[in-house]
């Protein structure tokens, strides 16, 4: 099941990169796509939002569940 998470901060395609590949290296997470406009960014695999918030938080951004 996929989880959405609001991400805060990002300003254009590089920045979506950037979240997208940070949530990659979470282990278990099969696919993640960020999107700037909509403020989120979709994850698929089977791991804790907490985790993920940390993932991308971790990169430079501000998110939460």
């Amino acid at each position: 099941m996929p989880t959405t998470i609001t991400v805060e901060g990002m300003t254009c395609g590089h920045c979506e990169q950037t979240v997208e590949a940070a949530l990659r290296e979470v282990s278990d997470v099969t696919d993640a796509t960020a999107d700037r406009e909509a403020e989120q960014a979709r994850v698929d695999g089977d791991v804790d939002t907490r985790t993920l918030v940390q993932a991308i938080e971790d990169a430079g951004y501000t998110a939460h569940a």
